[in-house]
């Protein structure tokens, strides 16, 4: 028996040896194209953020930028991909590859994402077993020691020059400014249960990417406070109130799914804790995934799928709250407590910050354009993205009535009136037509 067994280990040893050899471009990017390595990528980061608690603004913005460094790093090596540098506002430049010398511009494109990843969180030893792991897929995959090391050093360096770049986005001089209330009839005031400060009262002043300016698309003035039974105000509180007291269970499943609230307070008699959660952005970079996946996309165009969500998402926010403060308009929990019902309590806890536009409505508008733009008008998808949160799974027709669902939510949640949320999904879709015009085209 001991020279069989012996055998066996030196063919397994033969086996090993064999797949792990170094192998010609040609023999080794059919396995590292996989797609997959760069949906992981984007779900760490997803996960990291989570832990982190980054508000829904600045996670966007986090993910605008590490897609941004993914696909710089990727497009060196694809003919039918156009570089962000001249289209992304104030992205000049980039580094190049060195001519005549061999890349894997697949591990060159994870390793710039991570990078970014690792600059723009916190809690970066969250990556190190990952990164391992999947550095150790590219080796098994035979790709040459000098390949490695060579697209490493060049994903970093695109990802460090992303970083350079995003410092010069105006988000450290926003840091710590806090808001001012208005005091007056009908504009925000803090919320029950914790009262927390208005999140990222500046987030205007963030550089966007696509847009001209946070006030591009702008929309209407809110209807003016009245407390006039007939006026356009007041049917709106009385709608949200009506609505909120009769939910009907699918209503609130609806409201359920899409709350996206990244950092919920709960209170137990004298107990307060915060659970967390996805953030809205999140959940529409993992309806990417989960497209991307259906469809059975390939590296690129998945990095390429990510990139453009992301941009939209981004340009969404800043553009959303621009608007939010610039209006500073009364959320319903506050108006119909105290001139309605002074017991009531919406569906979905109130986030802080104020009413007018969804934010929600305009992120879910500005992706389902990009996404109906890249995959088509009539994809229907299974969205998991909220199983692992206890909200269930929703299952969609195409992206814009996935859309449309996230934006009425915030009615049947009790924290929008419908005129924030049918705005807001107006200047997301013209935001998500202007990321595919600039981005794409």
């Amino acid at each position: 028996m001991k020279p069989l067994k012996h055998l066996l280990t030196l063919v397994l040893i033969v086996l090993f040896a064999n797949g792990c050899k170094q192998k010609t471009s040609a023999e080794y990017t059919p396995l590292v194209n996989n797609p997959d390595f760069y949906h992981d990528c984007v779900n760490q980061l997803t996960d990291v953020i989570v832990h982190d608690i980054f508000s829904p603004p600045v996670a966007s913005r986090i993910y605008s930028y590490a897609n941004l460094a993914g696909y710089e790093a990727l497009v060196s090596g694809e003919k039918d991909m156009p570089s962000m540098v001249g289209r992304v506002k104030d992205f000049n430049e980039v580094p190049k590859i060195e001519a005549g010398k061999e890349y894997c511009h697949q591990l060159a494109s994870i390793k710039a994402f991570m990078t970014v990843a690792r600059g723009l969180t916190f809690s970066v030893e969250k990556y190190d077993a990952f990164e391992k792991a999947l550095d150790k897929k590219f080796e098994t995959a035979g790709v040459p020691s000098e390949v490695i090391e060579r697209s490493v050093a060049y994903g970093a360096a695109v990802g460090k020059a992303v970083l350079a770049y995003a410092k010069k986005d105006n988000y450290p001089q926003t840091r710590g400014l806090r808001y001012t209330l208005q005091n007056k009839p009908g504009t925000w005031t803090p919320t029950p249960p914790s009262y927390a400060d208005a999140i990222e009262p500046n987030w205007g002043k963030i550089r966007p990417m696509i847009i001209d300016s946070s006030s591009q698309f702008l929309p209407p003035p809110p209807f003016s406070y009245d407390l006039a039974k007939t006026s356009p105000f007041m049917k709106e509180v009385t709608e949200v109130y009506e609505i909120g007291n009769k939910l009907s269970e699918e209503e609130k499943r609806i409201a359920w799914f899409w709350d996206d609230n990244a950092f919920v307070m709960n209170v137990q008699g004298h107990v307060m804790f915060a659970d967390k959660k996805m953030t809205p952005g999140g959940h529409w970079l993992a309806i990417v995934k989960t497209v991307c996946k259906d469809k059975k996309v390939d590296f690129a165009k998945s990095v390429q799928a990510y990139l453009l969500v992301s941009m939209a998402l981004r340009d969404a926010f800043i553009q959303c709250w621009e608007t939010k403060y610039r209006f500073h308009k009364i959320r319903p929990e506050t108006i119909i407590n105290a001139s309605v019902d002074t017991k009531w309590v919406p569906f979905l806890q109130t986030p802080p910050f104020p009413e007018y536009t969804s934010g929600h409505s305009t992120i879910s508008g500005a992706s389902a354009e990009v996404l109906t733009e890249l995959f088509g008008g009539n994809v229907a998808f299974t969205d998991s993205t909220e199983a692992k949160f206890g909200h269930g799974v929703g299952q969609f027709k195409s992206f814009n009535e996935a859309a449309e669902q996230a934006s009425i939510s915030r009615v049947y949640g009790g924290i929008h009136f419908r005129s924030a949320c049918d705005e807001g999904l107006k200047a997301g879709r013209e935001i998500g037509k202007l990321v595919i015009q600039k981005a794409k085209k």
